[in-house]
């Protein structure tokens, strides 16, 4: 199963942001972090195709 992913990169406010990239370790979270929906998520299918590369 695939772990959500909360980084600057995909975040709605990133254009904006003051605390950009400066929150830093595995449990530490942006509490102004959202979800850009813009933003793609990979589907399954395109992960396993990928994975078929190489």
């Amino acid at each position: 199963m695939a772990e959500k992913v909360e980084i600057c990169v995909v975040c709605a406010w990133r254009a904006t942001c003051q605390k950009k990239f400066s929150v830093s370790g595995k449990d530490m979270r942006c509490p102004d972090f959202v979800k850009d929906v813009t933003v793609k998520d990979k589907t399954e299918k395109e992960e396993k195709k990928e994975e078929g590369k190489g």
